[in-house]
């Protein structure tokens, strides 16, 4: 059985790599690039939705995330989703996660995730896990299998480091490990090196933006070595991809696209995606249209997993005749309903813009139109009438799952919880050992809100 890592980057736009030729990373992505050129490129591969927490919730469920409990930011997994480690641990892999979690309900700045949190990873079938509440940046304090700990450098390469450590201790089993990046989030905080040779003219944020890309991107150099260096690289599937689209003061993160981060427009969903696996995969460059919810279904196909591994209802699709060299069936559809509903059929996407009675249906030709400039529905009434009677029937599929229709129980356990995590009592009794363990940690002044940066 392969090993499998699962990469994401958080916030990185479909144009901010070296391969898509961007006029500030072109040269300084070479391990990405280098994944691009030996593995599988995808040209169109979606992230669930244009903010981060549901797509995350896609990854590990191969559902749209408000079935599961996330329809958008600060949301609880639903404990009674079934999860692609849990179906992993069942078929004999060790399973971690390492780095950005969010999807226990906690809103704000990164955070140790609660070492007794009752959404915390290893209720979801994570053996091992170093995990914090939101985007990690420099210095993180972090939660190692329930202890408190505070690491000093940049978060991308100690993720890296503390995954090859895993790796190292289960390289005589099959292994999954699930590497979710802090970077390129904002506020943007990276070493002198990795800014180095970018134009002094550019603004400092941007920069260090930038920088963030070009660390993550080292840090994945180190995984890839690493994996050669344990003799495992031949038989391990390294599949990554960013959680949504980039931020609106970089323009040419999305790569020319309309919409940004938060937009359902191709800008917001549209992401890097490459999967590699030396052993098996082809070089290719494919326009099929792929998401994040058909990673856990491509995983269970490969490895014949029983069918009882994921929930009845699922929507992402297996892609593992593309690891082959074919063309999977282009007869499905991909559905958003995070900010938005959309719905995109082969070369064809059905939109709707602005929410309430005032919202109505478009329709774009991605193929012709990539930018989402001209309206096609009145030219091609039967695709566009079609098209709407499938997303109305989406959303009501949805709306029932998100109140626990797919479920044994018929009903959702759980409470949601969506809190501040300066607001609750359970951080606050930890300030003390936050300040003992992490130089100049301060709590936030009384009455203090954080500005959201989701």
């Amino acid at each position: 059985m392969p090993n499998i890592v699962l990469v994401m980057s958080d916030d990185q736009g479909w144009g901010q790599v070296g391969y898509m030729g961007h006029p500030h990373l072109q040269g300084k992505t070479p391990h990405m690039d280098a994944m691009a050129e030996s593995g599988i490129r995808f040209n169109r591969f979606y992230a669930a939705a244009p903010v981060c927490s549901p797509t995350r919730a896609s990854v590990l469920t191969g559902r749209v995330p408000a079935r599961t409990g996330v329809p958008g930011l600060h949301k609880r997994l639903c404990l009674q989703e079934k999860t692609l480690p849990q179906a992993l641990k069942k078929a004999g892999y060790a399973t971690a996660h390492f780095g950005k979690w969010h999807l226990g309900g906690v809103k704000g700045s990164a955070m140790p995730v609660l070492p007794d949190d009752p959404n915390h990873p290893g209720h979801y079938g994570f053996d091992e896990w170093l995990s914090a509440t939101n985007y990690i940046e420099m210095n993180p304090l972090m939660t190692h299998n329930g202890k408190i700990v505070y690491l000093e450098g940049e978060s991308s390469i100690l993720m890296v480091e503390a995954a090859q450590r895993f790796m190292k201790t289960n390289r005589d089993r099959p292994f999954f490990a699930v590497l979710w990046y802090g970077s390129p989030h904002f506020p943007y905080t990276a070493l002198e090196e990795d800014r180095e040779g970018l134009p002094k003219s550019l603004d400092p944020r941007v920069a260090n933006l930038f920088g963030e890309i070009i660390a993550m991107d080292r840090s994945i150099g180190m995984l890839r070595q690493g994996l050669r260096d344990m003799g495992l690289a031949e038989n391990t599937l390294i599949w990554f991809c960013s959680d949504n689209g980039g931020r609106d003061h970089e323009p040419d993160s999305v790569g020319g696209l309309r919409g940004f981060k938060g937009s359902l427009y191709e800008g917001g969903i549209r992401v890097p995606g490459i999967i590699e696996w030396p052993g098996r995969i082809q070089p290719m460059v494919t326009d099929f249209p792929a998401s994040t919810m058909d990673i856990m279904p491509t995983i269970v196909d490969l490895l014949d997993l029983p069918d009882d591994s994921m929930l009845d209802v699922v929507d992402g699709a297996s892609l593992a005749s593309l690891l082959d060299g074919k063309t999977p069936d282009l007869n499905r559809t991909i559905p958003f309903t995070s900010n938005g509903t959309a719905l995109i059929e082969g070369n064809y996407k059905l939109f709707q813009e602005g929410r309430g009675k005032a919202a109505k249906w478009v329709l774009y030709d991605l193929k012709m139109d990539p930018k989402e400039t001209v309206d096609i529905s009145k030219e091609n009434p039967e695709r566009f009438e079609q098209m709407v009677e499938q997303a109305e029937k989406m959303l009501a599929s949805v709306e029932a799952s998100a109140a626990g229709m797919d479920y044994p129980e018929g009903k959702v356990i759980q409470p949601q919880r969506g809190a501040e995590w300066f607001a609750m009592e359970e951080y606050q009794a930890l300030y003390e050992t936050f300040s003992k363990l992490k130089p100049g940690w301060s709590p936030p002044a009384k009455g203090k809100m954080e500005r959201d940066q989701e």
